[in-house]
Formats: structure tokens, C-alpha cells, sequence
């Protein structure tokens, strides 16, 4: 008696396996998500920059000077 192999479902059942064993592997390589402190990290980078308004009292100046000559 010979014995007939599925090669289509045998090829499905080895792709399933092998998509399940990367898909696995792919969410082992994420990093793993620690609790951070907040404070330390601001700490780490010193204190943000002010906004500044910018004024343009130093071309007005230049104006007058400008003027005056």
C-alpha cells in the first residue's frame, strides 16, 4: 500500500510554524518597559530655556543713530 503525502497542507502546516516562531521571536526583541522617573530625567537635562520675547528695540536704535547723523 503506498502512501500519499499532502504536500500543500504539509507546506501550510511548516509556513504556520514557522510565521508563529518569528512572530514570537519579533516580540521578544521589544524592549521592555521600565518605570521611569520623571524628575531624575529633567534632572539629567537641566531646566528648559524661557521663551523670550523678542524685541526690536536694537534696529530702532540704530535708526535714530542713523538719524542723528
Amino acid at each position: 500500500m503506498g502512501v500519499t503525502r499532502l504536500k500543500r497542507k504539509d507546506r501550510r502546516n511548516k509556513t504556520r510554524a514557522n510565521n508563529r516562531v518569528a512572530k514570537i521571536k519579533q516580540l521578544l526583541l521589544t524592549p521592555v518597559i521600565k518605570n521611569v522617573d520623571m524628575d531624575e530625567l529633567r534632572a539629567q537635562f537641566g531646566e528648559a530655556p524661557k521663551n523670550k520675547v523678542e524685541t526690536n528695540e536694537a534696529p530702532a536704535e540704530q535708526k535714530e543713530e542713523a538719524a542723528a547723523e
